[in-house]
């Protein structure tokens, strides 16, 4: 009876110790099945100015897990600083910007760092029409209007707030064009989030939604310079996944056709530095200064995917550009011209720094044979960009 009682008892003992096995063997699959989550860095406000209307103007600053830095104020949307390493893993700031908050303020003709809207790049006489409807708009660039006019979303105070359950950090800007202003029709309430992820990528989501037919056409206005002292962009190298650019006249608006790049100035279909032909004789050149055109990429199936890249040798800086849109602005800074003072201590020159700016056809609203940037009521303008830094 005994040995009855002893074999039940190590039986028993023996299926505690299995499903206790079981249970530790299913921790550590659990265990392992868990996705790591990246760490969190908090994103810091402080104060940064007042405008001349008084209005209150805030900073916000976002760090991602490598260290990588990005500041954004109110006014504008405006990224006032970017850090991104070198090869020796030195992170320095590799975009324009003001010294003081009055320079932003005061006209930033230059648009650094700007979010801009409702319209990037030009819309020939400021004029257009929709619907049998003509709508005159601000002419802010000769007799042309760009960016948006005289005051558009560079200059305007956006509503900015983090985003507390994303991944990486991020800011939620937020603004809502009336009707009307600067001449466009519709109210437009536009959503930008800003990213920082932790593969050193800055990615830009724009959203916008109209109570009225309107045409939209938003982008980033940052000038990047990889070397980090701001000096020239020419020893930048250049590579464009474009075969196709948009000669322009005078005025630089598009005179409504496409050219082929072969065999041109504007050929950056093969990375090349971005000094090795700006100074040919060139027409096109002459007329914009330098490079201020819009290339048409080659794969324009408006899916996101990569574009281009910029290269600075010294520094082993590279940017990476990812875009779901279906060309992209190259302006080589042709207009900077020494009377404002750089983050160094020196002046921003003529070509001290460069745009990428991706978005669609300058003034396609009077180009009918141009992709359409109508944007209906009941319809979501998305758009998505990515730069991404590494080193090489």
């Amino acid at each position: 009876m005994k040995t009855l009682k002893l074999g039940v008892t190590l039986l028993l003992f023996g299926f505690l110790l299995i499903n206790v096995s079981c249970k530790e063997n299913n921790k550590k699959e659990e265990t392992s099945t868990v996705k790591e989550q990246p760490k969190k860095f908090p994103i810091t406000k402080s104060d940064y100015g007042t405008t001349p209307e008084g209005v209150k103007i805030e900073k916000y600053t976002l760090k991602n897990a490598n260290g990588m830095q990005m500041e954004v104020i109110t006014y504008g949307g405006i990224i006032t600083s970017l850090t991104a390493p070198d090869k020796d893993g030195k992170y320095e700031d590799i975009v324009l910007g003001y010294t003081t908050p009055d320079d932003y303020f005061n006209g930033n003709p230059y648009f650094f760092g700007a979010a801009i809207g409702r319209y990037g790049n030009r819309i020939a006489k400021g004029k257009f029409t929709l619907d049998g409807t003509n709508y005159q708009l601000a002419t802010n660039d000769g007799p042309n209007n760009l960016h948006g006019g005289v005051k558009g979303f560079d200059k305007r105070v956006w509503t900015i707030t983090p985003v507390e359950d994303a991944e990486y950090p991020t800011l939620k800007l937020t603004y809502i064009s009336n009707d009307m202003e600067e001449g466009f029709p519709g109210t437009l309430t536009t959503t930008i989030l800003y990213t920082l992820t932790n593969d050193n990528a800055l990615e830009i989501s724009y959203d916008a939604t109209t109570d009225k037919k309107t045409v939209v056409n938003l982008t980033q206005h940052s000038y990047f310079n990889l070397s980090g002292n701001f000096n020239t962009i020419l020893d930048h190298e250049l590579q464009l996944d474009a075969d196709r650019m948009l000669p322009v006249d005078a005025t630089l608006i598009p005179i409504g056709k496409l050219a082929s790049v072969t065999g041109t100035p504007f050929d950056f279909t093969t990375a090349k530095e971005i000094g090795k032909d700006i100074s040919e004789a060139n027409d096109q050149l002459k007329k914009g200064s330098g490079y201020d055109h819009c290339w048409v990429f080659t794969d324009n199936a408006q899916d996101y995917r990569k574009v281009g890249s910029l290269y600075h040798k010294a520094s082993g800086r590279y940017m990476e550009v990812f875009t779901d849109q279906p060309a992209i602005q190259f302006y080589s800074g042709n207009f900077l011209d020494g009377t404002k003072k750089s983050k160094n201590g020196g002046m921003y020159e003529q070509r001290s720094g460069l745009c990428l700016e991706t978005q669609h056809y300058p003034d396609s609203p009077n180009q009918p044979q141009f992709p359409s940037t109508v944007l209906n009521p009941g319809e979501k303008y998305h758009t998505h960009t990515t730069y991404k830094f590494s080193v090489k």
